[in-house]
């Protein structure tokens, strides 16, 4: 017979003998039941734990790909750092009277290694600004001198010394300029 509120089996007691094995059945059902709930148990903390650990992987994966992508672009900064001295130095060289009166096939082969260099940054995104006639933006410009000039507005960029470089939004180096007053 069963008891409706506690699910247990229940048996008639008769004799004393099989009073004694219902005992020991109820007992070896206490204890499957107290296995049953601690296997629950432990079923639940492995699956937490399992659970916690592959969030643990998703995040470090996550973290690894950022620090991955950062040390790359450190990297990249690193060698344009390197390479943008070299720009400025043909950009100091193409100037003045000298210039135009080098041989001028000598001249257009020293332009196309410059433009090289140039399209090898672009091509990582790294673009040149600082013109004369732009706006004068304490962001993006370093002001080293200011000049007479009402050939442009005031404020504006009268001459460029040394090209600012961005990659990708990001000001790598400002453009070093005289302005006007």
């Amino acid at each position: 017979m069963t008891d409706p509120d506690t699910n247990d089996v229940e048996f008639e007691h008769e004799d004393a003998p099989e009073n004694q094995a219902h005992e020991k059945l109820v007992a070896k059902i206490e204890k499957l039941k107290t296995e049953l709930e601690k296997t629950k148990a432990e079923k639940q903390e492995y699956l937490d734990g399992w659970q916690r650990m592959r969030a643990d992987v998703a995040n470090m994966k996550r973290d690894q790909a950022g620090y991955t992508e950062r040390t790359q672009n450190a990297v990249k900064e690193e060698i344009i750092g390197d390479i943008i001295p070299i720009l400025d130095s043909f950009d100091m060289a193409m100037q003045g009277e000298k210039w135009n009166a080098v041989d001028e096939a000598w001249r257009k082969g020293v332009e196309y290694i410059r433009a090289q260099c140039v399209s090898v940054l672009e091509k990582h995104g790294i673009t040149a600004f600082g013109a004369v006639g732009e706006v004068f933006d304490a962001n993006l410009h370093e002001s080293v001198q200011e000049a007479e000039d009402d050939s442009v507005p005031s404020h504006s960029i009268v001459r460029v010394l040394r090209r600012g470089y961005r990659m990708n939004g990001r000001i790598i180096r400002p453009a070093q300029v005289i302005i006007s007053k």
